[in-house]
């Protein structure tokens, strides 16, 4: 093709090979022939030519040989490789190599993660304290706001990764430019007679760096305004200039003073180095910071095209295989498809990467927030996959989805990006089916509509000859009811030459908001809007894991979000101690309630403050409670003290989570995990990420798993890791979550192993029981459990069976449901007999339930406990009555031992009788009192029969 070979010549530069020290990486200069690949090439590796020349913290380059220069020509320039090369080459010279943020941030004034810097903003705004003195990262990116230029031009992208190195207080400009020139023209090999820099237009010192220690001539220098080369935090606080690196892809053009390096033809920048250097006050002037931080960014997908010499990021190794795959189910060759057909396959691959990844990270299509943009990118997708005239799978399945085999090759892609990815592939590939199916059924209709509603604004304006105009009332409707993003209906109509009312259809949205506002859980403390204050607040030293009351001293007084010294009886107020007790509102844990106790000379109480909630700032918590008598001064000494009863009861609750998360695991599969949760006093909430409803028989087997763990009375064990360690010792951790160096590991032994900074029992015996309450479907792929411990059982039991009394016609069924509830609470009571086999027996009595009920519970808890195991049974049902059940397992039948012959005998110690089949018998009595000593009896005997079986 001649527009192909036009094109080659402007990519064949000579790129010069060079040796470096200090674990630095080579790039071979070869040509890259984009079309050829095979997934992902693995990370490159040292040619035997390589000298490596250490002097002491120095880089040392040294010239190659012929021979050497055909090996590396034979080297890759693989997007794996550049990403390694940049950590490893900033790892060599100090930096710590961390590991990429979420794409959910922290950062509540942000919708995704944007750009590396975003993980140390709390650093950089002096919130938080440094970890390390600088540091590096490849940092998983989307943006959106450029969605319409997707697949148009060579650069833009919704996901891509940034690669950075940051300085929080350590080096700062004259190093940050050096090593940026190093590395670019001598690692990646860049030639440096392409290579131009930006500078802020006051910024004299970086001039001076580039131009006489880098040896940039001054004509490839050049000065920029505040709007393209300062970055800014806000109206106040951090900022500084800036400085990019630029390649020039047509130096023939020559380097006159008109240059513009915004020309998208000739340059393309791709390294951005920002010097946080001044304070910008509220009355605008620039204070010079006492820690100069520096914040780079450096796209993987644009070194990557300039390395492997092809005319866009798509075609580039990092993309060009997800397009590849694309064009085979389309039926279509890359190399010879029209340009709108070559824009939809690039809008494909680009959006399914950011899909794969965001729903990677927890974020599930919905119709607001994250979730919409999830929702809007699969049908963004699936409309230009059929506008390919890809038709079901593209595999023959008419009714097929087509995405999920093109997520398959991003996951397959995805090892060296985030490798968790494919550990949630199936989950991955489920939810984006579904979605597509969805979309699918009212993509057709909806496509109908909006055909007709153009028409009729094409119609209505050749009438009064006016520019056509879709109604942002239509608009709306077809995002309401058809699941069309108004980008898609914009996107349809521009091609039909129809403007859209975008200020209608916002007030349409602006309506629905109003009706149906989402919630947004982010807590924004009073503590954090005042920075004054934030600043000389200590640290809270938290006890809550080793004591339920301490000393402390009142460091802070806030009423209203102000500073006060002293409050009194009546007060609302928040109160910022030394150290505390209460645990803080934090991981789907609710606070601690409890008190805080003023004394007078140590012994008579002074005033009271009710604790009803503790929110913690970063590391301050925020005691929220009222002064109910007596006053409180700022430096006086409490007692603090957390509710042990409630304290407990969450952390039974926060432990079942746990084993709830395990079970599920083990029942529906590993792909399925948290989603979120609440631990509370009364009861748990666990929302998982699933596609469907869990069958009864499934929910029954979540829950015998769950109190045979308890019945093990299992000790729990925490400890205190490096965040490497604790993943690799295979502890879960919350998708979206940020975690520290060093972190806290709960682990139930051989049973759950979880990244939590939460309060838990010390023995899963604590729990007592476990059972679900309800499980339904909150969203789409969103599941929620509710569930309550022991004593909640237990009160429902009696409220069912209350209702029982006054409805004679429910009684049989409801009785048999209580007897099931009740059966739950006292399954832990189950002990094991036997040391090779090990047989679980439980004999107890169930209080006044019926026959049947009571043969309910019996069956419900030999299919619980598991072959092997026996179960006896009893009750008093009415004054002079007593009912006997008796439930063994086949592998206790297998044994010799009957149900029906062993029954009877006990019966008759209760003045009764019965029989039955050797895995089930019922029996009978008329004397209740002896029920106890009757039962006591089935245990000696069964213990002693399975003893002597087992030998």
């Amino acid at each position: 093709m001649k527009d192909k070979n036009q094109r080659a010549s402007l990519f064949d530069f000579p790129l010069k090979p060079f040796v470096f020290s200090h674990r630095s990486c080579v790039f071979s200069p070869r040509r890259f022939v984009a079309r050829t690949f095979e997934g992902a090439s693995p990370a490159i590796s040292l040619p035997k030519s390589t000298q490596i020349i250490a002097k002491s913290s120095s880089v040392s380059v040294q010239p190659v040989s012929e021979d050497a220069r055909e090996d590396y020509q034979s080297k890759d320039v693989s997007g794996d490789s550049i990403r390694r090369c940049f950590l490893e080459f900033y790892a060599s010279r100090g930096h710590k190599v961390l590991p990429s943020a979420s794409l959910v941030p922290e950062d509540p004034t942000v919708l995704l993660t944007i750009a590396g810097m975003l993980q140390f903003k709390p650093i950089f705004l002096g919130k938080v304290p440094r970890q390390v003195p600088c540091a590096t990262t490849a940092q998983r990116c989307i943006r959106t706001n450029d969605l319409v230029n997707v697949g148009k031009t060579a650069r833009h992208h919704t996901f891509f990764e940034m690669l950075g190195n940051f300085s929080f207080g350590d080096y700062f400009k004259k190093e940050a430019i050096r090593w940026a020139w190093e590395l670019s023209t001598k690692e990646f090999g860049l030639p440096a007679n392409r290579v131009w820099v930006s500078i802020f237009e006051d910024d004299d010192e970086a001039f001076e760096i580039w131009k006489n220690e880098v040896g940039v001539p001054v004509e490839r220098i050049k000065r920029m305004g505040e709007a393209d080369n300062f970055w800014t935090s806000g109206s106040t606080g951090p900022c500084g200039p800036c400085s990019e690196l630029y390649y020039d892809f047509h130096p023939e053009r020559g380097s006159d003073d008109d240059v513009d390096l915004g020309d998208d033809t000739r340059f393309i920048e791709f390294y951005n180095l920002v010097f946080m250097q001044y304070n910008k006050t509220e009355d605008g002037v620039l204070e010079p910071l006492k820690q100069k931080n520096i914040d780079t960014g450096l796209g993987l997908e644009r070194i990557a095209q300039i390395l492997q010499k092809v005319p866009n990021n798509y075609e580039t190794d990092l993309i060009y295989p997800i397009i590849a795959k694309i064009s085979e189910l389309a039926n279509i060759s890359y190399d010879s498809a029209d340009h709108q057909a070559k824009t939809s396959l690039k809008v494909i691959a680009d959006h399914l990467r950011a899909v794969v990844y965001l729903i990677s990270d927890g974020v599930l299509p919905s119709n607001i927030g994250r979730g919409y943009v999830v929702r809007r990118l699969i049908r963004r997708a699936v409309r230009k996959g059929k506008s390919l005239g890809i038709i079901g799978d593209g595999k023959g399945n008419l009714k097929g989805a087509f995405l999920p085999t093109v997520a398959e090759k991003v996951i397959e892609l995805s090892t060296y990006i985030d490798s968790d990815v494919k550990l949630r592939a199936p989950r991955i590939i489920e939810e984006i089916r579904q979605e597509e199916l969805h979309f699918k059924k009212t993509l057709e209709r909806g496509e109908k509509v909006l055909e007709q509603k153009l028409h009729d604004a094409l119609s209505a304006a050749d009438k009064t000859e006016n520019r056509p105009c879709l109604s942002g009332k239509d608009a709306f409707i077809l995002y309401d009811t058809y699941g069309f993003p108004v980008e898609i209906t914009t996107e349809v109509a521009e091609e039909r030459g129809v403007s859209v009312d975008m200020n209608g259809f916002e007030v349409e949205m602006e309506n629905q908001r109003r009706q149906s506002q989402a919630a947004h859980n982010v807590v924004k403390l009073t503590v954090e809007d005042d920075a004054d204050i934030t600043k000389n607040i200590a640290d809270t030293e938290f006890l809550g894991y080793d004591s339920l009351s301490a000393r402390a001293v009142v460091k802070n007084l806030l009423v209203g979000g102000k500073p006060v010294i002293r409050v009194s009886e009546g007060s609302e107020v928040e109160i910022l101690l030394d150290r505390t007790p209460f645990y803080a509102e934090s991981g789907g844990q609710i606070a601690d309630h409890g008190f805080l106790y003023v004394y007078n000379d140590g012994s008579q109480e002074n005033a009271v403050v009710e604790v009803s909630d503790v929110q913690k700032s970063l590391k301050k918590f925020v005691h929220k409670g009222t002064v109910k008598s007596g006053s409180l001064e700022v430096g006086k000494e409490v007692e603090a003290a957390v509710d042990a009863d409630l304290r407990q009861r969450a952390k039974v609750h926060h432990t079942a989570t746990h084993l709830l998360q395990s079970a599920l695991k083990k029942v529906v599969g590993d792909e399925t995990s948290q989603a979120g949760s609440l631990v509370a006093f009364d009861r748990l909430r666990f929302d998982f990420n699933f596609n469907r409803s869990l069958h009864d028989e499934e929910l029954e087997e979540i829950e015998c798993l769950i109190n045979r763990w308890i019945g093990d009375a299992t000790r729990l064990e925490t400890k205190v890791l490096p965040l490497a360690d604790a993943k690799r010792a295979g502890a879960i951790a919350m998708f979206g979550e940020k975690y520290d160096d060093e972190v806290r590991v709960v682990e139930v032994p051989g049973v759950s192993m979880e990244l939590c900074g939460g309060t838990h029992v010390g023995n899963t015996a604590e729990i007592r029981a476990f059972k679900i309450i309800s499980e339904q479907g909150i969203a789409s792929g969103l599941r929620r459990i509710e569930a309550v411990k022991a004593e909640d059982v237990t009160n429902r039991v009696e409220n069912l069976l209350e209702e029982l009394r006054s409805a004679r016609k429910e009684a049989s069924d409801l009785r048999s449901k209580a007897a099931v509830y009740r059966a739950s609470v006292i399954s832990n009571k189950a002990f094991t007999v036997g040391t090779s086999q090990k047989i679980r027996v439980l004999v107890e009595s169930m209080d006044d339930t019926d026959a049947d009920s009571l043969k309910s519970a019996a069956e419900h808890l030999v299919s619980t406990l598991e072959d092997p195991a026996a179960v006896v049974l009893g009750s008093c049902p009415d004054k002079d009555k007593v009912s006997l059940v008796a439930a063994f397992s086949p592998g206790v039948v297998s044994l010799g031992i009957q149900a029906g012959k062993f029954i009877g005998p006990i019966a008759k110690l209760c003045g009764g009788g019965g029989g039955g089949k050797p895995n089930f018998a019922q029996a009978g009595g008329r004397k209740p009192e002896n029920l106890s000593g009757a039962l006591e009896k089935a245990r000696e005997d069964l213990v002693a029969t399975l003893s002597e079986k087992l030998g």
